[in-house]
């Protein structure tokens, strides 16, 4: 019922910048959380950054200073804007959504994820 629509992943160089877009639609009454994730290859999928409602956010200690997470809550989206990017951080990147219906029932949806490429 909830839908993801991730954009905004690319080629890029190292030290160069990419905002991610994800836009959800459809059953939302509340959302609780919205975050990004990424997973490199041969590597476990990991936090990037996520905001919760009320507003709050957190990052990876990799990331602090560089990426920032926003919302625009009358659109149901997130972004995250990656600036100084490093060759490590190609991966996919993921959005997530936690959300509520008008019923209280509960979502948790993932992003069909985006590729981030960092060339050195």
């Amino acid at each position: 019922q909830v839908q993801l629509v991730e954009s905004g992943g690319g080629l890029v160089q190292a030290g160069g910048s990419l905002r991610l877009s994800c836009a959800a639609s459809g059953s939302i009454f509340r959302i609780n959380a919205m975050g990004w994730y990424r997973q490199a290859l041969g590597k476990e999928r990991e936090l990037v950054a996520a905001s919760t409602t009320p507003g709050s956010t957190n990052y990876a200690d990799s990331v602090k200073g560089r990426f920032t997470i926003s919302r625009d809550n009358a659109k149901s989206t997130v972004y995250l804007q990656m600036n100084s990017l490093k060759p490590e951080e190609t991966a996919v990147y993921y959005c997530k959504v936690d959300s509520q219906d008008g019923m209280w029932r509960r979502s948790s949806v993932w992003g069909q994820g985006t590729q981030v490429t960092v060339s050195s």
